[in-house]
């Protein structure tokens, strides 16, 4: 798919951060937007900041975790826009503890993660594909995963993200198999300069109680300060967007905009597996206490 101009993009996750970048991006280039976020007044800020941009759009405020919100955000952009071209899942939330071993993370930390990283995108793929399939023309699915799914670890986030991967790479196969006119991407960042760090901020009671940093162990909260660090030295969104519009339009599966360090490590893990060895402890990424996102 190359000409984006007067296409339809959806974007979840569009109020901020890499789905703001997306929607402006698209925007630039001509694409009317379906703008989908949980928080109602950011999300009213960034509609009325891509319309400036002269196309139209739709905000519709809706909690990808919830298949019945997801399913009422596809009616509403047929309805509005009659197709869809382009569908970004990119909705996420990290806990700030993510770097804790899996065990330290309560039943309700994994609940609350995988319904918003690996359901949300599943119920978007399940809203959406059948009738963009159906419309029959040029499109592709845009799945956010992240570096975390092309690594390992066994807390909630990364875990969400692995399945992200797989199943958008299963989605990517199912495609060429049916011959027919979509195509997928997966998308993994590495350190990019958003707040997913303080997600936990749309995080329903139900779904259990917000991280309590004191709490964690001190290598943790360390681990933590770092990593937040790293954040706000990496990369700008804007420079994701643009590597998500290149990919559509190449047809490119894989969207690593990663810092020189991950890439070490993906490579690295690769290697493991095609050589069948035991896997190997990268080399940790911070470094006497500095963050380093290059």
């Amino acid at each position: 798919m190359k000409d984006f101009k007067d296409k339809v993009a959806v974007v979840s996750g569009a109020a901020s951060g890499i789905g703001l970048a997306l929607a402006r991006r698209f925007a630039q280039d001509g694409m009317h937007l379906v703008l989908a976020d949980i928080e109602a007044a950011p999300l009213a800020q960034a509609r009325a900041e891509i319309q400036a941009l002269g196309v139209q759009v739709l905000a519709v405020q809706t909690d990808v975790s919830s298949e019945a919100q997801v399913w009422a955000l596809a009616d509403a952009a047929f309805q509005r826009f009659g197709n869809v071209h382009v569908l970004c899942n990119n909705a996420g939330v990290a806990l700030p503890g993510l770097m804790a071993p899996g065990w330290q993370s309560s039943v309700a930390d994994w609940r609350w993660v995988l319904d918003v990283n690996l359901m949300g995108v599943l119920y978007g793929v399940q809203a959406f594909v059948p009738r963009m399939l159906a419309g029959g023309e040029q499109g592709h699915v845009v799945n956010t995963a992240s570096v975390a799914g092309l690594l390992t670890a066994s807390n909630p986030y990364h875990v969400s993200k692995h399945a992200v991967a797989c199943m958008t790479e299963g989605l990517y196969k199912d495609f060429k198999r049916l011959g027919a006119r979509l195509s997928a991407s997966v998308l993994c960042p590495g350190l990019i300069n958003t707040a997913i760090m303080h997600a936990e901020r749309n995080r329903p009671p139900e779904q259990g109680p917000a991280t309590d940093l004191s709490q964690l162990p001190e290598p943790v909260q360390r681990a933590v300060s770092q990593f937040s660090q790293a954040l706000l030295a990496g990369y700008d969104p804007a420079d994701v967007a643009q590597a998500v519009a290149d990919a559509i339009r190449a047809d490119q599966f894989y969207v690593v905009p990663a810092q020189q360090p991950l890439q070490a490590q993906i490579d690295l893990r690769m290697n493991d597996i095609l050589q069948r060895r035991n896997p190997t402890l990268p080399k940790p990424m911070f470094s006497d206490g500095q963050a380093k996102a290059d």
